[in-house]
């Protein structure tokens, strides 16, 4: 193996191997340092993927509980295999991880197992996962940080991923407990909820603000947690947790009135922090090498991705913005390119969020609140599930489409949706908004009937006040 490089990635999650990937494509001759002993980050391992994993087969089991006596199927003594549903998890983490390994191979990139460490400009020391032997160095044109991020820790409540648990450990558990309480209601929160409400327990969300998912619409918010009540899902807002303290019968959380008032407590069998995520930098030598850093840890960049050292560049979680994967394979591309001498850009008003309850939930571009605090002139088009065809059919109609269009230009500003396959369904607006589209756009475009889309399309003719099915 050389050690000499064009570019050395630390860190093999979403930003870090597609990154890799992108540079060898180009020619630079790349080496991938990743510490976890596996590729796909957080992501993959105890993120994104293994999530969705378990919120596809909890909702499969509430569906046939609750859903398939309406569609004429009768069906009794249905119940959860956890074992089963686990495994079936690790396999699909354990086949993706393999197959981004042989991408590696693919590409022609040196896989390091092991812990990378910025020594100064150009040399990267990696320590092997055991932490015994010595430390391999590797000299290179450009280092790329790409560490990715970790479980913000919340005064007070100490995780031990048994009774108190991050999401790593909430995608885990050996048993369906009674009762959970889940501390922050984002997306994290919601998500590991939905999964363990279905599967049984008794959830509590308990947030700070006064609204879930924050920075999404506000007309998302509310309708959301109105139909995440609906389903059993119970809320304790503008609520803040001050301790934890764990025993062999349970947790006893401590709560307080944000606004003031009397504390209370809550005892439940499992508690989930859920409360955001911050960078992950332990050990990675960058601060001692030079690079600027937040006081929060993270690291600012300039257009190019590069750091206030010439030669370091990062992307991902650890620069801040939406902490997605998706983002952070799109600078991935862009990082890479530019270093090889292209052109990049991205876009951060076209990038989707998407939120996998049920109904899903996405967004890309502005929110109604974020136009009137700009002062931005905009109008506004609505469509509900319940009167689109397909929606009907699959008795799947909670929520609505909503698109936001400039008032002058009718160029589209946003779209946010609470429905089925909103993440599939925001797909059509993101691309029209990297064109530079309209809402007109949209609803000129022939819609397949009958389809879920429809609705974007007919949100679409309502900002200018001629959807037709309403």
């Amino acid at each position: 193996m050389s050690d000499a490089y064009d570019l050395v990635v630390i860190g093999g999650g979403p930003a870090g191997y597609v990154a890799a990937i992108r540079a060898a494509q180009l020619g630079m001759k790349t080496a991938c340092v990743e510490g976890r002993g596996k590729l796909g980050g957080t992501c993959l391992n105890v993120g994104c993927i293994p999530s969705k994993a378990l919120l596809q087969s909890s909702h499969h089991l509430e569906m046939a509980e609750k859903e398939f006596a309406h569609h004429g199927i009768q069906v009794s003594g249905v119940k959860a295999d956890l074992k089963t549903m686990m495994g079936r998890k690790e396999k699909v983490v354990e086949d993706l991880t393999g197959g981004i390994e042989f991408l590696m191979k693919k590409n022609k990139i040196d896989y390091i197992k092991g812990w990378g460490k910025i020594e100064a400009v150009g040399k990267v020391s990696v320590k092997p996962l055991d932490g015994k032997g010595k430390a391999q160095t590797l000299e290179t044109a450009n280092i790329l940080i790409a560490t990715g991020s970790e479980v913000t820790p919340l005064p007070g409540v100490e995780i031990d991923e048994k009774q108190i648990v991050s999401s790593t450990g909430a995608l885990s558990l050996p048993k369906v407990p009674k009762t959970m309480a889940v501390i922050g209601a984002g997306v994290i929160g919601l998500e590991l909820g939905s999964v363990w409400r279905r599967l049984g327990a008794e959830v509590t969300v308990i947030e700070f603000l006064d609204f879930v998912l924050p920075g999404m619409d506000g007309e998302v918010q509310k309708n959301v947690q109105r139909i995440l009540k609906k389903q059993g899902m119970n809320f304790k807002m503008k609520t803040k947790v001050t301790g934890a303290k764990a025993a062999k019968t349970g947790v006893t959380l401590t709560m307080e009135p944000r606004d003031g008032g009397d504390a209370e407590t809550l005892k439940v069998d499992t508690v989930l922090v859920a409360i955001g995520r911050r960078p992950f930098t332990d050990g990675l030598g960058a601060k001692e090498a030079g690079v600027e850093m937040t006081d929060r840890g993270f690291i600012p960049v300039d257009a190019d991705f590069q750091t206030n050292v010439e030669g370091i560049y990062a992307i991902g979680d650890v620069i801040g913005g939406a902490m997605l994967a998706h983002k952070a394979e799109d600078e991935g591309v862009v990082c890479a390119e530019i270093m090889a001498g292209q052109t990049g850009h991205i876009d951060y008003d076209a990038i989707p969020g998407i939120v996998y309850t049920h109904p899903e939930i996405a967004s890309v571009g502005k929110t109604e609140e974020q136009l009137k605090e700009a002062g931005v002139a905009y109008k506004s088009g609505k469509f509900p599930f319940t009167a689109n065809s397909r929606a009907r059919c699959n008795a799947d109609s909670d929520g609505f489409v909503k698109i936001l269009a400039d008032a002058a230009t009718d160029k589209v500003l946003g779209c946010h949706i609470v429905g089925p396959q909103a993440g599939d369904l925001i797909q059509e607006v993101v691309n029209v908004m990297e064109f530079g589209g309209s809402a007109e756009d949209i609803g000129r475009i022939c819609h397949g009937h009958p389809g879920l889309p429809e609705s974007v399309k007919e949100a679409a003719l309502n900002v200018d006040g001629r959807a037709i099915h309403i």
